[in-house]
């Protein structure tokens, strides 16, 4: 029996996602099994006229829940022909640190939480905001039900189901602080499927808002003034950390992260430094600070973590636009394999 299976190979152009569609002959589930494809990396500046291909080397499928049946999505990363590694494959290198030994033991979980702002297409002005105005003040929004005070909701229960139907380990929703703004998050998974898991999400976020005729942002500060920021929290934990006695294994990795503050802070997203203000529950982007339940810090320690003596840590100062190939490794690269 013959079969038409069309993939959609994504790879990442951040803060979002570039595609091609391929057809394949019958149904693939290792992504070992499919074939590389190539794309013109002169167009997104990824390769020069001349030498203009750039390879796709898919590493992890997912179920399209757009076209269903057999037809999978599939996240890949990108090289030259001559097989290394292009300046934006961020990929790549995160691979290597999840694959080290020392990591590997630790089975790093992260819980990613994805904040987004939807925009009207025309006016690139939050949904639900009057034209040329503004709504109320921030307080009634967050985690919100009503006309008046909930936009865009029926974008976010559509990305909500799609993802559950791909695979994505998405494990919740909710809307935000500012009006228009929404959050969904991932994990806990583990390691590097992490990073895909969110990037596979952006862009089906991507083809719904796409459908419904809004824009997404990414924008770490889409509004200027008083209003709440978007990041890209993370949580974190290792085996050390979940188990008893953890609660120290999260001290001394908080002691490490703060001694790497300026590094990370540059690797965390464009802009971030219009979010972390000190204000809007942020820490000052200068200063690194942690606390129990403290959500004007840059890490952040749970009650139930701190009564428990073990668990996670998020680490709030990651802005909505990161690279999430670049945020998990650096963290388990910081936490588990550096030494001061």
């Amino acid at each position: 029996m013959k079969f038409s299976i069309y993939i959609d190979l994504i790879t990442s152009l951040s803060p979002c996602s570039f595609f091609t569609l391929q057809t394949l002959p019958g149904p693939v589930t290792d992504p070992s099994k499919l074939p590389k494809w190539n794309y013109d990396g002169s167009s997104t500046g990824q390769a020069p006229g001349e030498d203009s291909e750039v390879i796709l080397y898919p590493q992890a499928i997912f179920k399209d829940p757009f076209r269903k049946g057999n037809n999978i999505l599939v996240m890949c990363d990108a090289y030259t022909p001559a097989g290394e590694p292009i300046p934006t494959n961020k990929r790549h290198a995160a691979a290597q640190i999840f694959s080290n030994p020392a990591v590997v033991a630790e089975v790093p979980w992260y819980g990613i939480e994805q904040e987004y702002t939807l925009l009207q297409k025309d006016v690139k002005w939050p949904v639900g905001w009057p034209i040329g105005g503004f709504p109320g003040p921030q307080g009634p929004y967050y985690c919100s039900v009503g006309a008046d005070k909930s936009f865009g909701r029926d974008i976010v229960d559509s990305h909500y189901k799609a993802c559950l139907y791909a695979g994505i380990n998405i494990s919740g929703i909710n809307g935000e602080v500012m009006p228009g703004q929404w959050e969904f998050q991932v994990g806990p998974s583990v390691g590097i499927s992490a990073a895909d898991e969110v990037w596979i999400a952006r862009y089906i976020l991507e083809r719904i808002t796409e459908i419904a005729g809004v824009v997404v942002s990414f924008d770490p500060k889409p509004i200027p003034g008083d209003w709440n920021g978007a990041g890209a929290h993370t949580n974190y934990s290792t085996k050390s950390m979940r188990e008893e006695g953890g609660y120290e294994v999260i001290k001394k990795a908080i002691d490490k992260l703060g001694l790497r503050h300026k590094e990370h802070i540059s690797a965390y997203g464009e802009g971030n430094e219009r979010r972390l203000t000190g204000h809007h529950e942020t820490a000052d982007i200068n200063t690194f600070l942690w606390g129990v339940a403290n959500r004007g810090a840059s890490i952040r320690v749970g009650r139930d973590t701190e009564k428990e003596g073990k668990g996670y840590f998020e680490d709030r100062r990651p802005a909505s636009n990161m690279d999430p190939y670049i945020v998990t490794s650096m963290i388990a690269e910081t936490t588990l394999l550096w030494n001061p």
